[in-house]
């Protein structure tokens, strides 16, 4: 490969017994393949060989990263305009936006990107071992999976408002975001048509055309905004409207960029193959729902919790600040998680275990400097940036309080455990795991601090930052004790058995 050439610590092919094999451009003259088990791996020891690879791999990560963050800020951008623009509406129609923004529509999002992720390890390994006509395969098995899974999300939508009364929102809330839900059931579809799609370009490294999708439709989002609201006074129905188009227009964009022939070999049109050994292919998805929704779902419940608290209106407020704060450090986080996600799955499906190895070291370096750096800026800013999202004293002062505990979880949360995790193939592990962190002993901790040692807010969220990092070090330790020899060979056959070609049997088993 190209890039073997050009890194000569993580080349797999090396003549221990012809060391002018490489010549001064390192060049590979005589190049004897090895077997994924064996990855005979030339190592550079020195401190400037290394450095080099590690800018090298550096690169590679930001250069997928950067757009993917890009994107991601303006795919964000899509629901912070709308409630700017619903905020001239009323008090009431901005609630309701943002009631069944945060509960409705995102408990739906979830499940599918989490559904989704199954392709995070299967088009990113695929494309590593060249087996580039099952990316398109397996991207059309998860849009049925998606969209099935769109349809029995829907009773959710259709019954919104008796759902919201029953977690506490008031009557008006809830009858205004249930008719809200009701039109937003259109972008639940885009939802399925795009996450594959968006997996399956990020699997290539595609990422520039993602970033310019995305701006262009936060740019159109924008521009309905005003029109629909501003100028003709369309109101909530106009949001909805303009919520739809904009996730729509992504979908599409997305789906004639793969099939107008700029993606080559990785889509060669539908094909029945998409349908068979499902099972399989679902059961991957479903774990992969798991490993990704428990966390979210784990905020969620806190947000529920708060409303119970002496103050809540207080409480929920200052959480809902703090969780903006945390959702703008996620997103990203994001991008290194995708950026990981495909350098792992990438080298592990063409069987450079050590080139998986050095990404995850690279990024966890990366990661965790720029979540110590967030966390800083925070701590420092303490008393002045709460000040950005409300004027009343109380609120400013929890967030304050708070702000210690939410920059120690943006540290640990920006690492991205759950991207390594993804493309490694270990939804099953974690999936277990984050239900251990999260539900057994995060949240009956924080239940335990806030209300029976009347720790409050602070108590809830020292169950939710113990659960964070149990998660996070956890995989870690995975990651630190893995054999990634053996994690390229189950890369191999996790392949075979969800229908890619058989690859040569190696000269030894892992």
């Amino acid at each position: 490969m190209e890039e073997d050439h050009n890194q000569p610590l993580l080349s797999t092919f090396y003549d221990a017994h012809n060391p002018n094999a490489i010549d001064q451009n390192n060049s590979i003259i005589e190049k004897k393949p090895c077997s994924v088990t064996a990855d005979h791996t030339f190592y550079n020891t020195s401190i400037i060989g290394f450095s080099r690879e590690f800018y090298i791999e550096l690169k590679k990560l930001w250069s997928l990263a950067g757009p993917f963050i890009f994107a991601s800020v303006c795919l964000y951008g899509l629901g912070c305009f709308t409630q700017i623009f619903a905020g001239h509406l009323g008090t009431i129609q901005l609630a309701a936006i943002s009631v069944e923004n945060s509960v409705i529509a995102d408990f739906g999002y979830g499940i599918l990107a989490g559904t989704a992720g199954a392709l995070d390890t299967l088009c990113g390994q695929a494309y590593g071992a060249k087996q580039y006509d099952m990316l398109g395969i397996y991207m059309q098995k998860s849009w049925f999976i998606l969209t099935s899974a769109t349809l029995g999300n829907l009773s959710l939508f259709i019954f919104a408002t008796p759902v919201l009364k029953f977690l506490g929102q008031t009557a008006t809330i809830s009858t205004e975001a249930g008719r809200f839900a009701l039109w937003m059931i259109p972008q639940q579809f885009a939802y399925a048509l795009m996450i594959p799609t968006t997996k399956f370009l990020q699997a290539q490294s595609k990422v520039k055309e993602m970033a310019l999708i995305a701006a262009v439709a936060l740019s159109l989002h924008v521009f309905l905004g005003w029109f629909l609201i501003l100028k003709i006074g369309w109101g909530l129905p106009g949001a909805a409207l303009m919520l739809n188009s904009s996730w729509w227009f992504v979908a599409v964009a997305q789906f004639l960029y793969i099939i107008s022939g700029s993606c080559g070999q990785t889509w060669s049109g539908f094909s029945w193959k998409a349908l068979t050994n499902l099972s399989g292919f679902l059961k991957l998805s479903v774990l992969s729902a798991l490993m990704q929704c428990l966390p979210s779902w784990n905020g969620m419940a806190v947000t529920l919790l708060a409303g119970y608290l002496k103050n809540a209106e207080v409480s929920v407020a200052a959480l809902s600040i703090c969780f903006n704060i945390l959702g703008i450090a996620t997103t990203v986080g994001s991008g290194f998680s995708a950026a990981v996600s495909v350098r792992v799955s990438n080298e592990l499906g063409s069987g450079r275990s050590r080139a998986a190895k050095l990404a995850v070291m690279v990024v966890g370096i990366l990661s965790t400097l720029f979540g110590l750096l967030f966390a800083l800026v925070l701590f420092l800013q303490r008393k002045q940036y709460p000040a950005i999202f409300s004027d009343d004293e109380q609120v400013k002062q929890l967030v304050e309080e708070l702000t210690p505990l939410l920059g120690t979880h943006i540290t640990f949360y920006c690492i991205p455990a759950n991207g390594v995790a993804a493309g490694a193939g270990w939804q099953n592990f974690v999936a277990y795991m984050n239900i251990g962190c999260y539900f057994l002993i995060g949240a009956p901790l924080g239940i335990v601090l806030c209300f029976k040692f009347d720790l409050g807010l602070k108590g809830l969220w020292y169950g939710l930052l113990l659960g964070s990092c149990l998660q996070i070090l956890g995989i870690l330790l995975v990651v630190c004790l893995a054999n990634w020899k053996k994690e390229a060979y189950a890369a191999r056959k996790r392949l075979e058995q969800m229908g890619g070609k058989t690859l040569p049997q190696d000269d030894e088993e892992p």
